[in-house]
């Protein structure tokens, strides 16, 4: 369930502009603020099914959203060639290891 979760919230950050205003709302008091079905229900003044069905539709959006778009895979590719790079980077004498971790903290920060 943890790593649904945090999958989720990932997606969230690179997709929610794309997401309907009522999806980016349940999502966020569900995954960020953890409220329950039933509290975004009353909230909201629906059922829970209609929270549950919402926020499926908004998974699978997000998801469809990474399966065409692929920014999350990217992301997380740029920063696992990040880590090698700075790994490797202990060859270099000190200037050197100072101009490429500044363009690697350049290339973190992009999203």
């Amino acid at each position: 369930m943890l790593e649904k979760v945090l999958r989720v919230n990932a997606l969230y950050d690179f997709y929610q502009p794309l997401l309907t205003p009522k999806q980016q709302e349940y999502l966020n008091l569900y995954y960020l603020n953890d409220f329950s079905l039933g509290e975004i229900a009353e909230k909201s003044q629906v059922t829970r099914q209609a929270v549950h069905d919402n926020l499926k539709r908004a998974e699978h959006a997000l998801e469809a959203f990474e399966e065409k778009l692929g920014l999350f895979h990217k992301h997380e590719v740029r920063l696992s060639v990040i880590s090698e790079m700075r790994a490797l980077s202990g060859h270099l004498n000190s200037e050197e290891r100072e101009k490429l971790d500044s363009f690697l903290s350049e290339l973190e920060n992009l999203d």
